[in-house]
């Protein structure tokens, strides 16, 4: 039974992590602006906020994208862990454990959500299975002859 219901349960996970994922990223180039969003990043301390805010706001939109799809899961997974310590650092740590206060709590979820999908190999319904399964049905290339 849970074999059956394993391959949905990722999906389902893979599915809600990059629809948050794209969101807020989406969010940094549309209600947010990329200058809204390099202006609140430079006001955080963050370095080279010019070039971190359109990077974060890419990642965020290409890599909820990814985990939709379960494609690129880990390369994906580790960089918007690595996002969301980020985050932690610059903006959560100091307002406590709970997101009502502003707090870590959220994001240290999505950071280990993130590196928990991008290890899972994303389940059979993932782009990423099918092109496992694809290259392990491959015939084997002919070896070279020495002549």
């Amino acid at each position: 039974m849970l074999e059956r219901i394993r391959p949905l349960a990722l999906l389902l996970g893979r599915i809600v992590i990059g629809v948050v994922f794209f969101a807020h990223g989406w969010q940094k180039f549309t209600v947010m602006g990329l200058d809204g969003t390099t202006a609140f990043f430079d006001s955080l301390g963050i370095p080279l906020a010019g070039a971190a805010a359109p990077a974060v706001a890419v990642l965020e939109v290409v890599g909820g994208i990814a985990f939709i799809l379960g494609a690129g899961l880990p390369v994906f997974g580790p960089l918007l862990a690595l996002d969301m310590i980020g985050a932690i650092v610059f903006l959560h740590a100091g307002n406590g454990f709970f997101v009502e206060k502003g707090g870590f709590e959220f994001v240290l979820t999505l950071a280990a959500t993130s590196l928990a999908i991008a290890f899972s190999g994303g389940g059979p319904l993932a782009v990423d299975s099918l092109l496992r399964r694809r290259r392990a049905s491959a015939p084997a290339p002919a070896p070279a002859s020495v002549a």
